[in-house]
């Protein structure tokens, strides 16, 4: 299940953005990817999704080159994200923001999987029935989280998960994504630095002006 990017370009209105960009995560590995804002994350992370189109370069994951594929098929393959900006529908319920994907791409599993995940996160089965306008930043946050792995059983890429987030929150979402190594999935946290991640991850890759240095492996990845 691993993660292969080979000479990757992307480029936004004939702009090139992401310059030969080679990146690898083992199956079940997490990794993180550290870059000031502008550096790339976000593109690099939209491309793994298939919302923005190679211009050169291959995308594999479970020896499937993504870049052939059409953006919806990444939910079916067990692919997904947490955007930075969380993307809640405001007037919905938390149980139906998290229930989304699995209507929208036919997860006959759906609620089984949203069981263990307020098994995994009980705070936000407490607040199941409010409606997301009704939560603070960081409840949001982990709401996304919790809607993103309705879909994403193998690949779960994390845009900003700690960004606007007060440190108790920050704290434990950082130990809800430290339970998902026992899960087999295989993740990539996107952040301007490496405060949250280092202690997660088993390697660390920096990207700077769209393009990304060889990454560093951590000698372990476990929580205190």
């Amino acid at each position: 299940m691993s993660l292969n990017i080979t000479q990757l370009d992307v480029s936004i209105e004939k702009i090139g953005i992401l310059r030969d960009i080679n990146l690898t995560i083992p199956g079940g590995e997490m990794a993180s990817l550290i870059g000031h804002n502008g550096a790339g994350k976000t593109t690099l992370i939209k491309a793994i999704m298939g919302l923005l189109p190679a211009t050169a370069g291959k995308i594999e994951f479970k020896g499937e080159n993504l870049t052939r594929h059409a953006s919806y098929s990444r939910a079916r393959m067990g692919i997904s994200y947490m955007p930075e900006d969380r993307r809640l529908i405001p007037e919905l319920t938390v149980t139906e923001n998290m229930l989304m994907p699995a209507w929208a791409n036919k997860i006959k599993d759906g609620e089984e999987r949203l069981k263990w995940i307020y098994s995994l996160m009980p705070e936000i089965a407490d607040f199941g029935e409010r409606k997301a306008l009704q939560l603070s930043g960081g409840q949001q946050k982990l709401v996304a989280l919790g809607r993103a792995l309705i879909p994403g059983r193998e690949l779960i890429l994390l845009d900003e998960p700690f960004e606007g987030v007060a440190p108790v929150l920050a704290k434990r979402l950082t130990s809800v994504i430290a339970d998902l190594r026992g899960e087999g999935l295989t993740v990539l946290i996107a952040e301007s630095d490496d405060t949250h991640s280092a202690d997660l991850v088993d390697a660390t890759w920096r990207i700077e002006r769209g393009s990304v240095s060889a990454g560093r492996e951590h000698a372990s990845a476990s929580m205190d």
